[in-house]
C-alpha cells in the first residue's frame, strides 16, 4: 500500500496535493483496495462551491456505493471527466491520473485539520 510523504489525508481516505491555494484531491489506495474494482464514478456537473465534508459525488465498485467528500472549502475549477469513461484509473494510479477534483481554497487554516502521511499510516494501521 502506497501512503505518499508530500500529500495530505483525511480519516475518510482521500488525499491532498497541494499547489499554492488549489488542492487537487483523489482517494487514497487504502481506499481503492477496499472498494475493489471501481466500475462507476459520478461527479456532477454544475458544483461550484463545496464546504469541507460536503459530497462532491459517488464512487461505484462491484461490491458497494460510497459517498466521496470534500477536505477542504472552496470553489470546483476543474473534474477529472477522465474518470467518466475509465473509472478503472483510479485503481491503477489513484495518486496521479485516478485524481477526481481540483479546489481553489477559501480557508487555507483547513489544510491544518489534514493528517500528514505518519498520521494516515498509524490510522490505516489500526483499522
Amino acid at each position: 500500500m502506497q501512503i505518499p510523504t508530500d500529500l495530505l489525508y483525511t480519516k475518510d481516505h482521500e488525499w491532498v496535493s497541494l499547489d499554492g491555494s488549489v488542492a487537487t484531491v483523489g482517494i487514497t489506495d487504502f481506499a481503492q483496495g477496499e472498494l475493489g474494482d471501481i466500475v462507476y464514478i459520478d461527479i456532477p456537473e454544475g458544483i461550484e462551491e463545496i464546504k469541507t465534508d460536503d459530497s462532491f459525488g459517488t464512487i461505484e465498485a462491484v461490491k458497494t456505493v460510497s459517498e466521496l467528500y470534500s477536505p477542504v472549502s472552496g470553489i470546483i475549477i476543474a473534474i477529472n471527466n477522465e474518470l467518466n469513461d475509465n473509472p478503472e484509473v483510479v485503481n491503477n494510479d489513484p495518486y496521479g491520473a485516478g485524481w477526481m477534483i481540483k479546489i481553489e481554497l477559501s480557508d487555507n487554516s483547513e489544510i491544518d485539520n489534514l493528517l500528514d502521511a505518519d498520521a494516515y499510516k498509524s490510522l490505516v494501521d489500526g483499522l
